[in-house]
């Protein structure tokens, strides 16, 4: 069903692009043509009112300081904003108050017990809720971990265990840190997992290892190659992460932006993945599509291909956002996996990108960080994104009647919005209204939820009618018997009429 819908939307498109032919030649019809977008049922994209609008752009010359270069990392602690300044070895701690940023200070070294540690390419860095501060050292090949002061408590290094590869350098990339101390670090040239390390510093083995990608192509290939052709080939391994994040519950986001195209074209790619203690992915996938960013592209001025999120941030709410470095847009999902909207996109004017490297949240507010120009963009929530966050928040914490009211009000800012419509339903499912549950579903095509709604319809209207079943099947019961009895009677009056007919 989902490849035919891809399918139907890529025809229409089709349709629409020649429809739309005018002297000045064809417009784009998979072109992005306002700033806020969502996507239909069919995977078309419709307008929608902005759900964040920009508000402000942050530079290094804006802080006080030199121009940020190739900056990667965001991390956000209350509201303090920390960005690993790559290019520069150096870790900027940022200040936001009413929505300005300050610098707060420039961490290019750390205090050893024995001599300074100086900072080099480090990539990223999180703060613990005790003021403990780790960074993802790149290149000297660590990960450090200071108190707030900058005094080294540990310094962790290649883990000397069989598991770990001995010949690759220990280059960490991203690390978060949950709340009894332990480690999860991504490090280049490592797809087995996150590695994780005790609070010790101690190595404890790898968590959430990727799934293996490779193309059909090469699997044909190998299916049809001689042993010596086999052992000659690359053996097929799992990807890489590029990025983390950590929520209040230690559950753990990763993204990866290598998948083939082909799944992405048809949906089922899986960017985005949320782990377990277990390292087991438990993403919620139930909207109409797999949360992968755009659902339709086209391959134009350098932009190929689907999106590739490069960062992920998840709020107390379920919700989540998403960076992608491709196209330079932001994109939404609530906790069921269903797109709440998208904007943003390439270019150098406020909101947009060249190359986004990271995204993080304070309250409620986006903070994206670009690689290329070196600055970060504040994104603020309107009142059609607060409404729409209401509505969740309400539905999970069970007043099901308040969240229908916060999507009637977004319907009212947009009739379009698909996820209203679907929010009432689920209310009204609820609130046991399931036949108005059932109108809403079938307007917006949620067969799952249709389907759910019908059942306890049926359910409830037998047992509420279960008297009236029960004579409609007392009288079906009887009819054959009823039908016999007739029959008989009107067989022994014509039997009757007959014989008397024939004596006389």
């Amino acid at each position: 069903m989902m490849k035919l819908k891809r399918k139907v939307a890529a025809t229409l498109l089709g349709v629409m692009a020649v429809l739309t032919i005018c002297p000045a030649g064809v417009a784009n019809a998979t072109e992005v043509n306002t700033y806020t977008y969502n996507y239909d049922y069919w995977g078309l994209e419709y307008e929608s009112p902005d759900a964040y609008t920009p508000v402000s752009y942050t530079d290094g010359k804006a802080l006080g300081t030199t121009s940020m270069k190739l900056p990667k990392g965001l991390y956000a602690r209350d509201n303090h904003l920390f960005v690993a300044d790559t290019g520069n070895n150096r870790i900027l701690e940022l200040l936001e108050e009413d929505g300005k940023l300050t610098l707060v200070r420039e961490i290019t070294e750390v205090k050893g017990d024995l001599e300074v540690l100086t900072l080099s390419g480090p990539l990223d860095m999180f703060q613990a809720e005790n003021g403990d501060i780790y960074i993802a050292d790149t290149g000297n090949y660590r990960v450090l971990h200071v108190t707030e002061d900058l005094e080294v408590v540990k310094v962790i290094t290649r883990p000397d265990a069989t598991t770990v590869d001995q010949t690759i350098e220990f280059e960490p990339t991203k690390l978060v840190v949950d709340r009894v101390g332990r480690v999860f670090t991504l490090a280049k040239n490592v797809n087995k997992g996150l590695m994780q390390f005790e609070a010790d510093g101690s190595f404890i083995g790898f968590l959430g290892a990727n799934e293996v990608v490779f193309s059909m192509s090469d699997k044909i290939k190998k299916m049809f190659s001689t042993k010596a052709q086999k052992e000659q080939m690359i053996d097929f391994v799992p990807v890489e992460y590029n990025n983390l994040y950590i929520d209040d519950l230690s559950f753990v986001y990763c993204t990866t932006d290598v998948f083939e195209e082909a799944d992405a074209d048809a949906g089922t790619a899986k960017p985005i993945r949320k782990l377990n203690s277990l390292g087991k992915d438990i993403l919620i996938r139930n909207g109409e599509y797999y949360p992968i960013g755009d659902l339709q592209w086209t391959n134009a001025a350098g932009m190929n291909g689907p999106s590739r999120i490069v960062d992920i941030t998840a709020f107390d709410d379920g919700t989540y956002y998403v960076a992608d470095r491709i196209r330079g847009r932001i994109f939404g999902y609530d906790e069921q996996g269903h797109l709440l909207y998208a904007f943003g996109g390439p270019g150098n004017k406020l909101g947009y990108f060249m190359i986004p490297s990271a995204i993080e949240h304070i309250g409620t507010d986006l903070y994206v960080l670009d690689s290329t120009t070196g600055g970060i963009t504040r994104f603020s929530r309107t009142e059609f994104g607060t409404l729409i966050h209401d509505a969740l928040r309400e539905y999970e914490v069970g007043d099901y009647a308040k969240a229908a009211e916060y999507w009637e009000e977004v319907l009212a800012l947009n009739g379009n919005y698909e996820l209203a419509y679907i929010g009432i339903g689920r209310s009204l499912l609820r609130e046991k209204d399931y036949k108005g549950a059932m109108e809403y579903f079938e307007v917006k095509r949620d067969s799952d939820n249709y389907s759910r709604a019908w059942k306890y319809y049926r359910k409830d209207w037998i047992e509420n009618n279960m008297g009236y079943v029960i004579i409609v099947l007392i009288v079906l019961a009887l009819i054959p018997s009823v039908v016999k009895g007739i029959k008989k009677v009107r067989r022994e009056a014509r039997e009757e009429y007959e014989l008397e007919h024939k004596n006389k």
